[in-house]
């Protein structure tokens, strides 16, 4: 009886702790999220890359230092609605699910605020279950950093080139041979163009297509100077 017991009584206690390990690795992004603050976090790719010895280039930016078209560009691109919504945009996202057979097909819809939550916490891809992780992260991220240090933080790990650039900075270097700070109007746009897939896209060499979507981004952006309100400090 005792034998029998024993073994039974270890996987109980295996699956306990397996429970319990899965929910602290859930919770832990809740707890980690207000810290970014006032810590400047790195992404899971880049955390990735460094454990597999690849090349990671990445120099932390604060907003102040960018050019100030740059910032907006990349909102008029990537979540128009960025300084309204609260960490999703529903209206976006129905759009998106609409124009898709299924979650596989989905593009676009995605928040910054969704993005960081991948980029900081989560895996790339498309599924059901990052999504349903990314979601309710995005709505934390939202509520408990401002507008401006979401982008701010957003400009700094997003992947910004094909050979392991991360963050505006690098991404500036890489295409153009210069800082964040001395961007163009059009060359916001470039840089706003490729974010989507930097490794495919390329803002140095842009193809036809990548300055027809970068033209359209810049004139958004010339449009849109409202946003700069949202983003002050």
């Amino acid at each position: 009886m005792t034998s029998a017991a024993s073994p039974r009584k270890t996987a109980f206690r295996l699956v306990r702790w397996l429970i319990v390990a899965v929910a602290a690795l859930i919770l832990l992004p809740y707890l980690i999220a207000p810290l970014y603050r006032v810590v400047d976090p790195v992404s899971t790719l880049m955390l990735g890359r460094w454990i597999l010895g690849k090349r990671v280039e990445r120099t932390v930016v604060p907003l102040e230092r960018l050019a100030p078209v740059l910032p907006r560009t990349v909102i008029a691109s990537e979540d128009a609605r960025f300084c309204t919504h609260r960490g999703i945009d529903l209206i976006e996202m129905r759009a998106a699910m609409d124009d898709a057979e299924d979650i596989t097909d989905i593009r676009g819809g995605s928040t910054i605020s969704q993005q960081l939550a991948k980029n900081l916490f989560l895996w790339p891809g498309r599924s059901f279950i990052r999504k349903g992780l990314e979601l309710p992260l995005a709505l934390w991220i939202d509520l408990v950093l401002p507008k401006r240090r979401i982008l701010e933080i957003y400009l700094n790990v997003a992947e910004w080139g094909p050979n392991g650039e991360f963050g505006v900075e690098a991404g500036a270097r890489k295409a153009f041979n210069k800082s964040a700070k001395d961007l163009s109007p059009a060359e916001a746009g470039l840089l706003a163009a490729v974010l989507p897939n930097p490794r495919r896209r390329s803002a140095m060499q842009p193809r036809p297509g990548v300055r027809h979507i970068a033209g359209i981004v810049q004139a958004r952006a010339a449009r849109a100077k409202s946003i700069d309100a949202c983003l002050k400090g």
